[in-house]
């Protein structure tokens, strides 16, 4: 097997590659796959595709993976919540041999894309069926992306059950992957389909609403409020199942989380290609970009950057504004958008209480409700107003996308002191980073609060809560940020309830 590092200029076709790995094998080539595709833009002058490719004169079979079966009785093992983490957790109990029972509180994701986009048009919010909850969770409707910052051996095994329901098999090779949101949740119905094939259940507006012990382990589920025994129960209730939280206080261990909060921040994404690529931006896709800044005390960054996406109405409840970016696999809309955030720091909650910073999210987003001026519009603020400290009257080159409608107000009428003072010094210091990322027109949209969970869920080294038989799992419960971690959680927890019955 012999591995190759080529670039391909901008037009070039990739069957050049093979002539490449033919020239080097000095013999035809048999097997061939792309192992990562990048691209190299930092001449922008020069701009190339950059390739690691494998490559043999000889055929290669597939490696096909052997999961240890269970042995004796078989357990009853629910799992709350039905995001990356829980389909995840799911698939790999039932290559074990384990038949879960998969709980979600919301809808299927069909009906779930139908309340979503009601909620756009309409602003009425169904607080169990919504952009947060429901099949697929929160990442269904936030671009499908797959970048992660580990290089874990279950990364690979995340990307090819992806691809094996239907992702692009693209998404094996990129350096920055993407299913879209507009075929996710095709990817995620088919997941479902196949549990259910192999014997698992999915129940569909079923809420985890308490559970039992005995002798310090689990012994039942309350499902809706109906008890049902159980001997393994994972926690993949995603970082907005505030109710769950709290009906977990007192009775699992839990401790504070900092995370992040800001806006979302829209620009043209013509203007974004000419920073990143040049003249080169038309042959080449929607351009992303990832900033940080340390201009202030706190750290200020990109997150979630979604090329030619839009801004998205993500409220769960009733009262608040909150919002995402979403982007199709086209990615060819108008603007670009990303959260900017702010560090949120454990003394800004104003009380230990391991729920404080559920309360500081729930402060921000009430606040961005009432500025926005009632019925789930959105406030929003031109960037040059922002740092003058001036209101905005009138959109200029960048209209917001946010189905749900806008209402000028000032970002500082949502968001703490500390918070503002942070985006106002990193803000030319991006600008500086990346040109125009500071212009005038860029319009921010209010409130970007769901970044990740406001805590976390103790578990010990065997993955289990301070009750056996609980598995805190993802990123709601604190170890995940993103589908691609979040579903390789998934896969660590189930490996984990799978060894005790091996």
């Amino acid at each position: 097997m012999l591995k190759l590092t080529c670039s391909l200029r901008l037009g070039e076709g990739e069957e050049r590659l093979i002539a490449l790995a033919e020239k080097k094998l000095r013999a035809p080539v048999k097997y061939f796959r792309i192992l990562k595709k990048s691209l190299d833009a930092r001449d922008k002058g020069d701009i190339r595709w950059v390739y690691s490719v494998e490559c043999s004169s000889r055929p290669e079979q597939p490696e096909i993976p052997v999961y240890t079966q269970i042995r004796g009785t078989m357990p009853k093992v629910y799992i709350a919540g039905a995001g990356p983490a829980g389909l995840f957790c799911a698939l790999r109990l039932l290559a074990h041999g384990i038949r879960p029972i998969l709980l979600e509180r919301g809808k299927e994701v069909g009906e779930r894309a139908r309340d979503a986009a009601r909620f756009s048009r309409e602003r009425i919010l169904d607080p169990e069926s919504n952009v947060q909850f429901g099949e697929g969770g929160a990442g269904a409707f936030s671009d499908g992306k797959l970048n992660t910052q580990t290089n874990h051996p279950l990364n690979r095994e995340v990307l090819l059950t992806f691809a094996k329901f239907g992702a692009p098999e693209e998404i094996l090779y990129l350096s920055k992957p993407h299913i879209g949101s507009d075929r996710l949740p095709e990817v995620v119905r088919r997941m479902r389909e196949y549990i259910l094939s192999m014997g698992g259940e999915v129940r569909f507006g079923a809420k985890l609403t308490g559970f039992e012990t005995k002798d310090g382990a689990l012994s039942a589920v309350r499902v809706n409020g109906v008890r049902e025994e159980a001997d393994i129960l994972v926690l993949a209730v995603g970082h907005s199942a505030r109710d769950t939280f709290s009906m977990l206080l007192g009775k699992v261990e839990m401790e504070q989380k900092e995370f992040a909060a800001g806006v979302r921040i829209e620009h043209l994404q013509e203007e974004i290609g000419r920073a990143q690529y040049g003249k080169s931006a038309p042959l080449l896709p929607a351009a992303d970009y990832k900033l940080v800044s340390h201009a202030a005390e706190r750290a200020v960054f990109t997150f979630c950057m979604c090329p030619g996406g839009v801004v998205i109405p993500a409220a769960s409840e009733e009262g608040g504004v909150v919002t995402n970016g979403m982007s199709e696999f086209a990615r060819d809309g108008q603007n670009a958008n990303s959260a900017l955030v702010v560090q949120v720091k454990r003394e800004d909650f104003g009380s230990d209480h391991p729920l404080a910073g559920v309360e500081f999210q729930r402060r921000m987003e009430r606040a961005a409700y009432l500025a926005g001026g009632g019925s789930y519009r959105a406030p929003v603020q031109l960037v040059g107003d922002f740092l003058a400290g001036r209101e905005s009257a009138r959109f200029s080159s960048v209209l917001p996308t946010y189905a749900a409608g806008t209402s000028f107000a000032p970002v500082d009428s949502y968001l703490p002191p500390a918070l503002c003072a942070s985006l106002r010094a990193a803000l030319p210091d991006l600008g500086r980073r990346l040109a125009g990322f500071d212009c005038a027109d860029a319009v921010l949209t209010g409130v970007e609060s769901r970044t990740s969970s406001p805590l976390r869920i103790l578990r010990d080294g065997e993955l289990q809560s301070s009750v056996r038989g609980i598995y805190p799992c993802g990123e709601g419960c604190g170890y995940a940020g993103g589908i691609m971690s979040a579903a390789a959680d998934g896969l660590r927890v189930a490996h984990a309830i799978a060894s005790r019955y091996f």
